[in-house]
């Protein structure tokens, strides 16, 4: 596993430059098919959920795990933290941080765009990791950030744990606007998995986001529940994300990764 520092990566929020931290890479144990950027939960940073990466059955997948900017955050009563947006509510009915979600879901691309050609693209998370990998799976549909900047990146899976979908109330509107984003929506899968015993992002916004997603056209959605789960995960799950990713993304697993 190796790390590298992101100070060459800046975001803008609230009128301010943001440096977004250390950035940590699990090598492929195998032959290199596929690159999968994930995304760490609020106040948390890319070393843990890369510790965990690392462990998993799937030999031929290339992990990034960036680390947010640390900035001041609503749902804190303003005190900083490390976050891919701002955010006020942890849920789906919570106002849009557009901005800091552009510029969040800009950075995974960034991370994305150097990987050979001929590699399978993904981008996962967890809670406001999982927020913004679905809502680069809404700009990829749709070909364009919420700025309207075109999203360069061929993306081929996201996957959602314990989150929810950003932005849901414009996305129909969007995803209807081509017949290109219909199809891409249509045939992109995403994968959303949610504890019912969540008291940090309840089990109905997951529910709700993964709802949304159906009904605007993306039909390749399968959504996990787990009955006592927290806020948190649980090797049922990641075994959930390693099958699921083996189907989707073409790649082997091992048994003693």
């Amino acid at each position: 596993m190796s790390s590298f520092g992101g100070t060459s990566s800046v975001a803008s929020g609230g009128g301010k430059r943001l440096e977004y931290g250390r950035t940590h890479v699990v090598r492929p144990k195998g032959a290199h098919k596929a690159t999968i950027v994930w995304l760490h939960g609020l106040g948390d940073n890319g070393a843990s959920w890369s510790q965990l990466l690392e462990t998993l059955p799937l030999p031929n997948i290339k992990w990034i795990c960036p680390t947010a900017p640390t900035r001041p955050v609503a749902v804190f009563g303003g005190f900083p933290s490390t976050a891919w947006f701002d955010v006020a509510d942890l849920s789906e009915d919570a106002p849009d941080d557009v901005e800091g979600l552009d510029a969040s879901a800009a950075h995974v691309a960034n991370l994305l765009s150097t990987e050979p050609a001929d590699i399978k693209l993904g981008v996962g998370g967890f809670s406001m990791g999982a927020a913004t990998a679905l809502y680069s799976a809404t700009c990829y549909a749709h070909g364009k950030y919420g700025n309207g900047n075109p999203y360069p990146v061929n993306l081929s899976v996201s996957v959602g744990l314990s989150g929810w979908l950003p932005c849901a109330r414009s996305l129909k509107n969007k995803i209807e606007s081509s017949q290109e984003a219909a199809q891409k929506a249509s045939s992109i899968p995403l994968l959303l998995c949610h504890g019912k015993a969540d008291d940090v992002v309840l089990y109905k916004h997951g529910e709700k986001s993964a709802d949304a997603l159906k009904t605007t056209g993306f039909s390749n959605v399968v959504f996990k529940s787990y009955n006592r789960l927290g806020h948190y995960t649980v090797p049922e799950e990641m075994d959930e994300v390693c099958k699921w990713l083996t189907a989707n993304l073409g790649v082997s697993s091992s048994s003693s990764a």
